[in-house]
Formats: structure tokens, C-alpha cells, sequence
């Protein structure tokens, strides 16, 4: 006898187990420098609403306090709870984790912040609730971690010669994306463009502050008070060129996005 109809014959109620979407849930990346009330509103409410638990990593700070703050950013914003995840109890930072429906990473050194996760297991755990359809975010170096390929802040500033943009292993949620951030204010077009002609199949997407992307899939839509400038090397014709030299390439396509503006990956 299946249990649907033991349970009709026996007057019970089933009650269903939690379920969790399947299929990658959305993915937001902030440039710094604040996130609005407007972004911290659009990302609860894709994480659950009233209903959403949040998991802050501040692994990329090396302050006490760290996440402290995105705790009470998330709990006065409505969050259902908000809890800082803690590297050195792995056990209990797994347990927090899988039950997050918003994974958010607050500012620091990215590098950092890889690595003080690398070898505990928590960046697959992350994944595999991103995959189940947790929302997962953050700001400044939290936005950077996101990227496959993540840019580490060494670069050149003043030229656009290759190998001068030192990228290393992010989380990987966003697998075709370079992500930088408080890109407009603090001028960091050539570290990007450099980067993308170095890794020509990814796509540069610059942030500036107080400013959001929200990748679902394969479309990203901004949010906030600044732009975005998408720098896309996959159409372009790249010449010749070694680690040290000046990099070239004739068809880029260049976006430039403001709020309620979309770009398509594909």
C-alpha cells in the first residue's frame, strides 16, 4: 500500500517535506561603496522575503566586528534571521549554510577571503545551495569572489599590456563572468579590459558603487544609482601579442548600463 493511500484511509494529513528550487537561484553582485535600500530590498525579496534566512561570510574583512554590520543591514530590512558564519566550527558554518536562503559576502580583500575558505568544504556547500536555488551575493571583494575567474586587485592601471592583470580561483557561480568592482570611481577600465583580452570567452562586467547586478541564468538586469560598463571580448578580432605587451583587439563590444537596463550573456 503506497503512503498516499495509507494516509487517506487513515485520516491523516501529509505534510509535505521543504522543497528548494531546481535550478540555480539569482546571483547579485554590488560594486561597494553601500548597498541601497533599494538593492537590499530587490535581493530579500528574491531570497524569500519575510521568510528569508540569511548567512553572512565576512571571511574577506580582517576586523573583529566583521558582518556584524550586513546583520543588522539584512534583520532591519525584514530578514526572518540573519547569522555571521564562523570558518573555525565548520560543522556549524555547514549546518548555517544549508539552511541559508541568502549567502551574502561583505567587503574586504577577495583574496583573502579564498583563502580563508580553501580546503574547509564550505565554497562547495555554497555552491550546491546555489545550484538548489539559494540566492547568493556581496559587495566590493564579496561581488569578485562570485567570478570563476576572479581579478585580485594586482594590475596596471596605466597601461593595457598582457599578463598585468593577475586573476585567481573565485567560488565559481558566475563561470563566464569577470567581475570588478567600484569600477567607475576608482578607474579601473584597464585593469579589465586587460584582463578579458587575456581570457577572451569571458565577459568583463564593471560595477560602480552603490550599484547592482543581478545575474539569472544567462540575463543580467542593474540596479542602483551608477552604471555598469560591460566590456564583452567574445565577437572581437585579438592580435598577436606575449605576456608584457601591449594588448590589441579590433571589435569589442562595449555596453554601458544603467538601472532597469539588461544584457544577455548568451
Amino acid at each position: 500500500m503506497n503512503r498516499l493511500l495509507a494516509a487517506a484511509l487513515l485520516g491523516i494529513a501529509l505534510v509535505s517535506s521543504p522543497t528548494y528550487a531546481q535550478s540555480p537561484g539569482p546571483v547579485v553582485a554590488v560594486g561597494g561603496g553601500g548597498t541601497t535600500p533599494a538593492i537590499v530590498a530587490k535581493t530579500l525579496e528574491l531570497a524569500g522575503g519575510k521568510n528569508a534566512i540569511v548567512a553572512v561570510l565576512p571571511q574577506a574583512s580582517e576586523l573583529p566586528t566583521a558582518g556584524d554590520g550586513s546583520v543588522k543591514m539584512w534583520t532591519e530590512a525584514g530578514a526572518r534571521s540573519a547569522r555571521v558564519v564562523s570558518f573555525d566550527n565548520r560543522e556549524a558554518a555547514s549546518a548555517i549554510l544549508r539552511e541559508a536562503t541568502l549567502i551574502w559576502m561583505p567587503g574586504g580583500s577577495q583574496s583573502r577571503f579564498m583563502e580563508k575558505i580553501e580546503g574547509t568544504g564550505l565554497a562547495e556547500i555554497i555552491i550546491e545551495r546555489h545550484r538548489a536555488g539559494a540566492v547568493v551575493g556581496g559587495t566590493s571583494a564579496g561581488a569578485a569572489v562570485l567570478s570563476a575567474e576572479m581579478i585580485t586587485g594586482d594590475a596596471d592601471l596605466k597601461s593595457l599590456k598582457s599578463g598585468t592583470t593577475v586573476l585567481q580561483k573565485g567560488l565559481g557561480l558566475l563561470r563566464d563572468v569577470i567581475v570588478d568592482q567600484h569600477f567607475l570611481q576608482r578607474q579601473r577600465g584597464n585593469r579589465l579590459i586587460s584582463g578579458v583580452l587575456d581570457h577572451p570567452t569571458l565577459v568583463g562586467v564593471g560595477i560602480d558603487e552603490a550599484t547592482a547586478v543581478i545575474f539569472e541564468g544567462t540575463m543580467m538586469q542593474v540596479l542602483g544609482k551608477s552604471g555598469v560598463v560591460v566590456v564583452d571580448p567574445r565577437p572581437a578580432k585579438r592580435e598577436a601579442f606575449a605576456a608584457g605587451q601591449v594588448v590589441a583587439a579590433t571589435g569589442l563590444r562595449l555596453s554601458v548600463l544603467r538601472e532597469g537596463m539588461t544584457y544577455s550573456l548568451k
